[in-house]
């Protein structure tokens, strides 16, 4: 062989092994699934850290519930934040990959308005019941307590609360928490059960009063790796959600983050 033909070996050889491969091109995005409640706090997160990151990340917000089943039936997202733990539990249960999973953040449930026919303050569970607040056909706005984590808790409340007979035959149900609030906004129904963190970010509803906290389960998100111990991107933005930097941001936007404080 040739000194020449030796050395354009050689080189083409090292540029070869210079070139990034194929699986960090692939590491470049991430796709999230995430609890409809986290919307604005997780597109915020995401703002910053992709500032901060040469990564592309994708969000889908629906219910926790909606969207465990479409992890489930083959959707393709890296990463998944649940409003509760029972979908996460589910999803382990159809033998998907969930890895790296930890409780990320707590919530509260609230009893919102937008109507100024409805008292200013109203705490469940002192007293007076909520049925009271609605007129003779007037709805209560829930998630949809069959799969939607809010609507969950919600009848769980109603029920400690001993106000779930009576209101259950009177619920609008929304397909995510976020459908719930909405009809609240436009005043299609008096009052609503969101949590806290949608109230917040509202500028059309107000907030009546908390349930108590012991009415219902811990209002727990977990967040894991969907199948994806081999994104590097995935695991990166996984673990800084986890940071005080991205737990800042969702302390701003009303979520209670002391469960995962570092």
């Amino acid at each position: 062989m040739s000194s020449s033909v030796f050395h354009r070996r050689l080189l083409a050889t090292a540029i070869l092994f210079s070139l990034p491969t194929a699986s960090v091109f692939a590491n470049t995005s991430v796709q999230v699934a995430a609890a409809a409640s986290l919307t604005d706090a997780l597109n915020d997160a995401i703002a910053v850290y992709e500032a901060h990151h040469d990564v592309d990340v994708t969000s889908i917000y629906a219910s926790s519930s909606t969207l465990a089943r479409q992890i489930a039936n083959g959707s393709p997202a890296q990463l998944f934040l649940s409003a509760n733990v029972t979908w996460m539990d589910w999803l382990e249960e159809q033998n998907i990959h969930v890895q790296q999973r930890s409780d990320l953040l707590q919530n509260r449930l609230a009893l919102v308005s937008a109507s100024d026919s409805v008292p200013a303050q109203f705490t469940p569970g002192e007293g007076t019941a909520i049925e009271t607040l609605l007129g003779e056909r007037d709805r209560l706005s829930v998630g949809d307590p069959d799969h939607v984590p809010a609507g969950i808790y919600t009848q769980q409340a109603l029920e400690t609360l001993g106000e779930w007979v009576a209101l259950a035959p009177r619920l609008a149900r929304g397909n995510d928490v976020r459908a719930a609030l909405a009809l609240v906004e436009r005043e299609e129904t008096p009052v609503g059960v969101v949590y806290q963190t949608d109230a917040f970010a509202s500028d059309a509803v107000r907030v009546l009063g908390l349930f108590p906290a012991t009415s219902h389960d811990p209002i727990t998100y977990p967040i894991a790796l969907i199948d994806a111990e081999q994104n590097a991107a995935a695991i990166a933005l996984r673990e800084w959600l986890a940071s005080e930097e991205a737990l800042n941001i969702f302390a701003e936007h009303g979520f209670d983050t002391s469960i995962s404080a570092p």
